[in-house]
């Protein structure tokens, strides 16, 4: 019957962790007498079981083999004199480094006016000249950042002024297309209107212009 893996966790059941222990217990202590006879290893085991119950291997001494074991310990930590000197040259180059951290905070205070009561004459005025400097360098970066917006906005200003010249362009041919189109159609009207209110030359009337003449009507004799 083959036999199923075991899952690598904690076995609940009280019995059944303790028969696992006690095998894989005994296992161990085999293998490691095994490790020690064929190989000539020394080995030293140490396992307390869940009740806090001791067993132990060795191949020769324990206290021995522990002795062993920190001595090769302290002797692995050491550094090397490499390293040595590698750490202190970064230990000095921290040091320095909280030097100038300190310094520059002490004159960003006195550059913001506070501390300056321990300042000799010297010191302050080599503070006056320092913030001289510095607002004259501040002024020129200003005039330099309205520089560029003035000719930003002048930029704009043209691309503006080319625009409502072309839609004024635009406008005005169409102002002149809807003047000719009014015109034409007063025109039209204007013919129209005067066709319908003008008379016909051909139309027939009685009236006569000139002088009466004398009608006579002739009376034929009675017979």
């Amino acid at each position: 019957m083959v036999r199923g893996k075991t899952q690598m966790k904690r076995i609940e059941n009280a019995t059944s962790r303790q028969v696992t222990f006690s095998k894989r217990r005994n296992g161990l202590l085999k293998k490691a007498f095994e490790l020690s006879v064929l190989c000539d290893a020394e080995v030293a085991l140490i396992v307390f079981s869940p009740r806090g119950r001791l067993y132990e291997f060795t191949s020769s001494s324990i206290l021995e083999t522990i002795e062993r074991y920190r001595s090769h310990t302290r002797i692995n930590n050491t550094p090397t004199t490499s390293e040595s000197v590698e750490n202190t040259q970064l230990k000095e180059e921290a040091e320095n480094m909280m030097k100038k951290i300190d310094l520059l905070e002490t004159s960003k205070r006195k550059l913001l006016g506070e501390g300056l009561g321990s300042c000799s004459i010297d010191e302050l005025q080599k503070i006056e000249q320092q913030l001289e400097r510095s607002i004259s360098k501040i002024r020129a970066k200003k005039t330099q950042v309205f520089r560029e917006q003035i000719e930003q906005l002048k930029e704009k200003e043209k691309t503006l002024v080319a625009e409502n010249a072309m839609l004024a362009e635009k406008y005005g041919n169409y102002s002149s297309q809807e003047a000719t189109k009014d015109q034409r159609e007063n025109i039209v009207e204007a013919e129209t209107y005067a066709d319908q209110s003008s008379p016909s030359s051909d139309v027939e009337t009685e009236l006569f212009i000139g002088l009466p003449e004398t009608r006579t009507r002739r009376i034929s004799p009675k017979v």
